[in-house]
C-alpha cells in the first residue's frame, strides 16, 4: 500500500480481518516518502523541544483514544483479549511516551567535560543531535508496543521516522497505517506497508538509523541491507531465555511466575521464560506448582492457546513430535483453531528441536539439573540469551548469575519485568541482537553524540607551531 500520506483514508475505523493480505507499498512510494520525510527534517521544525513534546504528547492520545480499536485488531490478529492487550501494547507503550515527556528536557541538555591541560583554556561538552529519517520495523508478537515504543524514541530524539509493521499482523498494520498520520504529524512519521521487499526497499534509501524486532535470521538480512549503505542499525533479537531455580527457591512464587508469563500472548514474547532448568531435590515439587498453577490461571479451560499463523502453529508441533520428553501437561493441538495446549515438557533431549531452537510458544521444556554450577555451564554452552531469569533465596547465587552468565538483561526472583522499567536499558547481545533502548536509552540510540571543544583566540602560544626549537619541544612533551 502508499503512505498514508499519498493514499485515501479508510473510511471504516474496522482493521483488516486475521490472514487478510495488505497491499505493499511500491519502490517508487518507498522513494517519494522518504524523499518527504527528508524535506521535512531540512527544514529544523522536528529539532525543536516543543515539536518533540508534542508529539510524545500525541502518541498518547492516540492510545487513550484508541485503546478499544487497537484492543478489536490485537485479538483479530492474535486472538488476545481484551486486558492483556490493554496491558502489553497499550499500557506499556503509553508508560514510555509518559516518562519521555517527563525527562526529554534534561535528556536534550549539553554534558560539560573536564579537559586536560594541554586544551587549556577552553570548554568541552557533549550534546545530542537527531540522527535523521530513521526506519522502524516492527514485529507481529506485540505489534504495536514493540513498534510504537522506538518510535517514541525516535521523536524524542527528533528524527522524522518510516513506520514499517509486520504484515504478518495485518488488522494492527492496518490500524497503525490509519492512526499515526492522524495523531502525529503526517509530514515528520509515515507508514509504509508491506512485506519483505518493502523493508529491503526502504533499506537501500540509505536511511540515517534502522530499528528491527525480530528473530535472529530476519535481523541478519536487515543489518546485511543495512550495511550496503553504511546505516546503523539497532537488532531487538530474541532466543531462548533461561530459567534458573535453585532448591532454596520459593517454589510457589516461582512457579506463578514463570507460569504467568509463560502464557502471556500465547508465550509468543522475545523474554518469555524458554526453559527451566531446576535443581534435581526440587523438580518435581516444581513441575507439579507449574501445571496445577496453569490450570488455577485459565479457570478449567481445556483447549489451546491461539497462536499467530499456520507457519507458527507447524513449526510448535514439530516441536512437540521430537523433544522426547515426558509431558506433565497439554500436549494437544488443534489445527482449525490454530491453537496449542500448554504444554510442560519434563527433560526433553537437550539436543532436540525444543531446546536448540527459540520456542516462541505455550510450550515449556523443564530439564532437571545437579547444581547452579551446571545450569550455569548449559546456558553459557549456548548461544547468549535476551534474557536470564534466577529463582533462588541465595544473594551470592544471584551475585554468581550476573557475573558468569552473558545476556541482554537478567531478573533475579521474577521474570520479564526489566522491560518495564524505562530507566534500564533493554537490548541483546550475541545472537540476542545489538543495541538497546527505552526511556533515555532510546533517546541516546536514535542521536549522535557530537563532541565540541570551544576554545578562545587568545592565548596563542607560538611555541605550538613550527618550526620548533628544543626547548619548545621540551615543553609541548612536558604538556601532553
Amino acid at each position: 500500500m502508499t503512505s498514508l500520506a499519498d493514499s485515501p483514508q479508510p473510511s471504516s475505523t474496522s482493521s483488516a480481518p486475521a490472514g487478510a493480505t495488505r497491499p505493499s507499498a511500491t519502490e517508487e512510494q518507498v522513494a517519494q516518502t522518504v524523499a518527504r520525510l527528508r524535506a521535512t527534517f531540512a527544514g529544523g521544525r522536528t529539532r525543536d523541544p516543543r515539536w518533540r513534546l508534542g508529539q510524545l504528547a500525541a502518541v498518547q492520545k492516540l492510545l487513550d483514544e484508541s485503546e478499544d480499536q487497537i484492543a478489536e485488531a490485537l485479538a483479530s490478529d492474535l486472538g488476545r483479549p481484551a486486558h492483556d492487550a490493554w496491558l502489553g501494547d497499550v499500557a506499556s507503550s503509553r508508560a514510555e511516551a509518559s516518562y519521555a515527556r517527563k525527562h526529554l528536557r534534561r535528556w536534550m541538555r549539553r554534558r560539560r567535560t573536564g579537559m586536560p591541560l594541554s586544551m587549556r583554556p577552553g570548554r568541552a561538552f557533549y550534546q545530542y543531535e537527531p540522527l535523521g529519517v530513521v526506519l522502524v520495523i516492527g514485529p507481529w508478537n506485540y505489534p504495536m508496543y514493540l513498534t510504537l515504543g522506538p518510535l517514541i524514541g525516535a521523536l524524542a530524539a527528533g528524527n522524522c521516522a518510516v513506520v514499517k509493521p509486520s504484515e504478518h499482523a495485518p488488522a494492527t498494520s492496518a490500524l497503525l497505517a490509519r492512526l499515526i498520520p492522524e495523531y502525529l504529524d503526517a509530514d515528520a512519521v509515515a507508514v509504509l506497508e508491506g512485506e519483505a521487499a518493502t523493508t529491503q526497499a526502504l533499506l537501500e534509501q540509505g536511511l540515517d538509523h534502522a530499528f528491527f524486532t525480530g528473530g535472529p535470521e530476519i535481523g541478519k538480512r536487515v543489518m546485511e541491507g543495512a550495511a550496503r549503505h553504511l546505516t546503523p542499525v539497532t537488532l531487538e533479537l530474541g532466543g531462548k531465555s533461561p530459567v534458573i531455580v535453585t532448591k532454596d527457591a520459593n517454589l510457589q512464587v516461582a512457579a506463578r511466575r514463570i507460569a504467568w508469563t509463560k502464557l502471556l500472548n500465547s508465550g509468543q514474547t522475545c523474554i518469555a521464560p524458554d526453559y527451566v532448568l531446576v535443581e534435581e531435590p526440587v523438580r518435581d515439587e516444581l513441575v507439579e506448582l507449574i501445571t496445577s498453577t496453569v490450570q488455577a490461571f485459565r479457570g478449567g479451560e481445556q483447549g489451546g492457546l491461539r497462536v499467530v499463523n499456520e507457519r507458527q502453529f507447524d513449526r510448535l508441533t514439530g516441536l512437540l513430535g521430537t523433544s522426547n520428553g515426558r509431558v506433565a501437561l497439554g500436549g494437544a493441538s488443534d489445527r482449525g483453531t490454530l491453537t496449542v495446549q500448554p504444554t510442560v515438557l519434563v527433560d526433553p533431549d537437550p539436543e532436540s528441536p525444543v531446546m536448540t531452537e527459540e520456542i516462541f510458544g505455550p510450550i515449556l521444556p523443564v530439564l532437571t539439573v545437579a547444581s547452579l554450577t551446571e545450569a550455569i555451564t548449559f546456558v553459557n554452552g549456548r548461544p547468549k540469551p535476551l534474557a536470564a531469569y534466577l529463582f533462588s533465596s541465595s544473594k551470592e547465587s544471584g551475585e554468581r548469575l550476573l557475573a558468569e552468565v552473558s545476556s541482554g538483561g537478567a531478573v533475579i526472583n521474577h521474570l520479564s519485568m526489566h522491560c518495564l522499567v524505562p530507566q534500564l536499558p533493554f537490548g541483546g547481545v550475541g545472537n540476542s541482537g545489538m543495541g538497546a533502548y527505552h526511556g533515555e536509552w532510546g533517546f541516546q540510540t536514535f542521536s549522535h553524540r557530537k563532541a565540541v571543544l570551544a576554545k578562545p583566540a587568545r592565548p596563542d602560544p607560538m611555541l605550538m607551531y613550527p618550526p620548533y626549537t628544543n626547548r619548545a619541544k621540551k615543553i609541548i612533551r612536558k604538556l601532553f
